[in-house]
């Protein structure tokens, strides 16, 4: 690899790094071609952008970007992959769901909304994570629950209120 086409590289990666809040490094060395293809095309299926890099690369981009990137910079040894795309925990539902059958592609660590997860052990944690969608959607039930206690609360006292009235004016008829 020339240094022009170094230099593009990691222009290409840091333009990634920089665009993505959600990014796994994972280590896919051991996946067989068709394997591989086939967890190529699961992220290509669920909009996940999938893509092999150097790690002296992806470092240098690393340390370009404009964000902290934490120590994700220790986990550059071996064969690295990056994962990236919107969802927060997307890449880690895939990666899990690989696993269950080829047990690779391996976690070596993620940036996730300026969080840092390094190590396999993170991949659980990871996969938990809500997407902002579920997050708004869970405030916005907390915030109208009161709301709607309060509402019920009123809309069954009006019908005890009311029994007690005709009761009342029931007894005072026959009277």
């Amino acid at each position: 690899m020339t240094k022009a086409e170094k230099k593009e590289t990691i222009q290409e990666l840091t333009e990634i790094l920089d665009s993505t809040e959600v990014l796994y490094v994972a280590d896919l060395d051991g996946l067989t071609a068709n394997k591989n293809n086939r967890f190529r095309r699961l992220c290509f299926e669920n909009e996940v952008k999938l893509k092999v890099v150097k790690n002296t690369l992806l470092l240098r981009a690393m340390n370009s970007s404009s964000k902290d990137f934490g120590q994700l910079d220790q986990v550059l040894k071996g064969s690295s992959t990056i994962i990236y795309g919107i969802q927060a925990n997307q890449p880690a539902k895939l990666i899990r769901s690989f696993q269950k059958k080829e047990n690779k592609p391996k976690l070596k660590g993620a940036y996730v909304h300026q969080s840092v997860y390094v190590g396999e052990d993170k991949l659980l944690e990871l996969e938990k994570l809500k997407s902002k969608e579920e997050l708004l959607s869970d405030v916005l039930g907390l915030l109208q629950a009161p709301a709607i206690n309060v509402i019920s609360a009123l809309k069954s006292g009006g019908h005890n209120l009311m029994g007690i009235l005709k009761s009342i004016s029931n007894k005072e008829n026959s009277n």
